[in-house]
């Protein structure tokens, strides 16, 4: 059963939640508490490589940004519109970074590109940082939302 009636009831609903502004404080809320969960989970996948880099710290201070300024925006609205992007924002350029750090460290274990197989799945997950940038782009998509009661 595929685009039954349930499933039709729900995309209207979904439109409406975006055109209405209701869904801007959810989005906000939920890249919040993707931030939560990927920053231990940064932490934890970090700590297990000792923090060989210095530069693996710089996800555990952007990405929890993300958590106070996503719940700000969930009841302000000048939060959502300054805060929370730039919070974001500076998760999206440290996502970027950190993809290239990543392919980078796959790419000087043994064997470099004639091992690359091997090496991207033996060495740091060269697609989690991209993960913590979707957390970033939440956070600046809810920004750009029209909230409720507000005109647009």
């Amino acid at each position: 059963m595929s685009g039954g009636p349930g499933k039709a009831h729900w995309v209207a609903r979904a439109v409406g939640e975006v055109r209405t502004g209701r869904f801007q404080r959810a989005l906000a809320g939920l890249a919040a508490a993707g931030a939560a969960v990927t920053a231990a989970e940064i932490f934890i996948e970090h700590d297990g490589a000792s923090f060989g880099n210095k530069m693996m710290w710089w996800p555990l201070v952007t990405v929890p940004a993300v958590v106070p300024a996503g719940v700000a925006a969930v009841f302000s609205s000048r939060a959502a519109r300054t805060v929370l992007p730039l919070a974001s924002a500076v998760v999206v350029a440290n996502s970027v970074q950190g993809t290239f750090l990543h392919w980078r460290g796959a790419l000087h274990k043994p064997g470099g590109r004639a091992n690359l197989a091997y090496n991207i799945e033996m060495g740091p997950p060269v697609f989690a940082p991209l993960l913590a940038g979707l957390v970033g782009g939440m956070g600046l998509l809810s920004a750009l939302l029209r909230r409720e009661g507000e005109g647009g």
